[in-house]
């Protein structure tokens, strides 16, 4: 913490006591453990909708399952059929629905947050994060469940060690911001011009370079949530709201660099 000691002094513009940097630093660990903490739960929902819709979505009675225009079940996997539920969620229009929520709610939450009450502001997350989950449930119909683990795993491990890099790092990473936005949009344009395309190269390269802007988001975004607090004037309500932000950030980073390295590792069905 020498780094933070010699930053928080030039901030207050004289050096801390022994005791005033005691009392920064536990209020830094609790803010931090906060947002992980919201962080977490929000993935566990995440992945916890995400099954329990898949399970709705499949059956394995052929007689349960929707009948395809030739009366046969649709089948998505050897004894597996689509249920009316996931034909509805995967295969009809309400798809788009499905998948456009959480954009439409992400951009709500960021914009309105500053005029929520906290506890309505959990609820949000939470209910971005099931949403995630509905739209991320279709993996299971595409990858088998093995490599999900495994990939989910590479990537916990993956983001605690980026996060724990910008937590600790003494370099400013404020300078990589914008070449991180940059490359954040054109990973977005380029996923959506590939949706016309259906080129395979094309996604090979938004995967790679997508979890190279995702891992650097993850430190950066670390180190500014760490900032914001030890310069910031962050208590009572704004100290919560802050944290369920900054949660959210970290979970998106989480979010975007699984999938992506679920198309670069993972083993289809």
């Amino acid at each position: 913490m020498s780094d933070f000691d010699r930053n928080a002094a030039a901030s207050y513009g004289r050096p801390l006591t022994r005791a005033e940097t005691t009392v920064i630093d536990a209020g830094l660990r609790a803010y931090m453990l906060r947002i992980y903490n919201y962080m977490v739960l929000g993935l566990a929902i995440t992945g916890f909708a995400a099954l329990g819709i898949y399970m709705l979505s499949v059956t394995g009675d052929p007689s349960a399952a929707v009948q395809s225009a030739s009366g046969t079940p649709l089948r998505v996997a050897q004894g597996m059929y689509l249920t009316s539920f996931g034909y509805a969620l995967f295969v009809s229009p309400f798809k788009w629905v499905v998948i456009l929520a959480p954009l439409a709610l992400v951009f709500f939450f960021s914009f309105r947050i500053e005029s929520m009450r906290p506890a309505a502001a959990q609820v949000l997350f939470w209910v971005f994060a099931a949403l995630i989950g509905a739209s991320l449930s279709s993996i299971f119909l595409v990858y088998t469940h093995t490599s999900i683990v495994r990939v989910f795993f590479i990537t916990a491990a993956a983001f605690g060690g980026l996060s724990l890099y910008g937590y600790t790092t003494g370099r400013d990473l404020s300078g990589m911001a914008s070449f991180l936005i940059m490359g954040l949009f054109g990973v977005v344009i380029a996923s959506l011009v590939n949706l016309f395309l259906q080129s395979s190269a094309l996604q090979f390269v938004v995967s790679v370079v997508g979890v190279l802007v995702f891992a650097g988001l993850t430190a950066w975004d670390t180190q500014r949530l760490k900032s914001e607090y030890i310069y910031g004037t962050l208590n009572g309500d704004v100290l919560e709201k802050s944290a369920i932000l900054g949660a959210l950030s970290l979970y998106l980073n989480f979010i975007n660099m699984f999938t992506l390295l679920l198309n670069l590792f993972g083993q289809r069905e």
